[in-house]
């Protein structure tokens, strides 16, 4: 499970992912930095509560920009970096810009990604590059996965979340031209209308109003991006991507409980039974 998708401390949060039989979590940096006992107590509450970080979350607007902004995104870059390395994440996921400031240059932006994956590359750290259905220049599916491809690092691949495919006019299919072994991530999610008609509509369904697959008007969409990464070959990790502020509201276990019954109600709609159904390697997401 992502903590973002519940409320309280991130004690509390770990032990009811925990205690819903969850063996992974999706961490963001609000979650360490955020943390009243300081960066340390957080990365050692993470490191006791015996869940393995899918992944840490998120770089912003970090490519396409130039002087400047872009070196202080790059030291912005090296603190998330040193965070997720601490702890024992193997991925930091970053997000294609929305920034007024960046240019949609391709060279550029391949460039950037390069540059990135070798800020990561010493730490042991792969970068999972996602296209935001709102993002400025890069906002589908297809367009991340041609920058990954030029950009032609061994640890830069992408992260694939089923609302941005979505809600973006279904990219669903697009999965099938990806190869498996560059996905380095998978984030389910569903929403409860038929579409979002605007990338600020895009970004407030997506950060208020996302709720667990099964739950919501798309699922077989969900389910059909699964069954296409399945019959891939993608045998990686899967996460919750739930941003939704009513399941902040109602307590922890009820809401893990809510991702509990969608792992079974995915694993139960796939035909080939390479999910894990039980020791769930699923988890569940924060915030961009």
């Amino acid at each position: 499970m992502d903590t973002i998708t519940q409320a309280g401390t991130l004690e509390a949060k770990l032990a009811s992912i925990r205690a819903a039989a969850f063996t992974q979590v999706m961490l963001n940096a609000t979650d360490i930095v955020g943390h009243p006992g300081g960066e340390a107590a957080a990365v050692a509450a993470v490191r006791s509560s015996g869940l393995r970080v899918t992944g840490f979350q998120v770089l912003r607007d970090f490519e396409g920009l130039s002087g400047h902004l872009h070196a202080y995104k790059v030291d912005i870059a090296k603190s998330m970096l040193k965070m997720c390395r601490a702890l024992g994440s193997r991925v930091l996921l970053a997000c294609s810009s929305s920034s007024a400031h960046a240019s949609g240059e391709p060279e550029a932006l391949k460039r950037d990604l390069q540059k990135l994956a070798m800020l990561a590359l010493p730490l042991g750290i792969r970068v999972a590059y996602e296209a935001l259905s709102w993002g400025r220049h890069v906002n589908l599916l297809t367009q991340a996965w041609e920058i990954v491809q030029d950009a032609d690092r061994s640890n830069l691949g992408l992260c694939v979340d089923s609302y941005h495919a979505i809600a973006n006019g279904g990219e669903i299919g697009a999965a099938k031209e990806i190869d498996p072994r560059k996905v380095f991530l998978v984030q389910l999610s569903d929403f409860l209308w038929q579409e979002t008609r605007s990338p600020q509509d895009r970004m407030e369904t997506a950060r208020h109003y996302r709720v667990f697959p099964g739950e919501g008007v798309h699922s077989e969409q969900v389910v059909e991006l699964v069954r296409i990464l399945d019959g891939n070959g993608y045998r990686g990790d899967y996460s919750f991507e739930v941003f939704n502020d009513d399941y902040r509201q109602i307590p922890l276990a009820t809401v893990a409980e809510r991702a509990r019954r969608s792992v079974k109600w995915i694993t139960g709609r796939i035909g080939r039974r390479t999910l894990p159904a039980s020791g769930y390697r699923a988890t569940s997401n924060s915030r961009r």
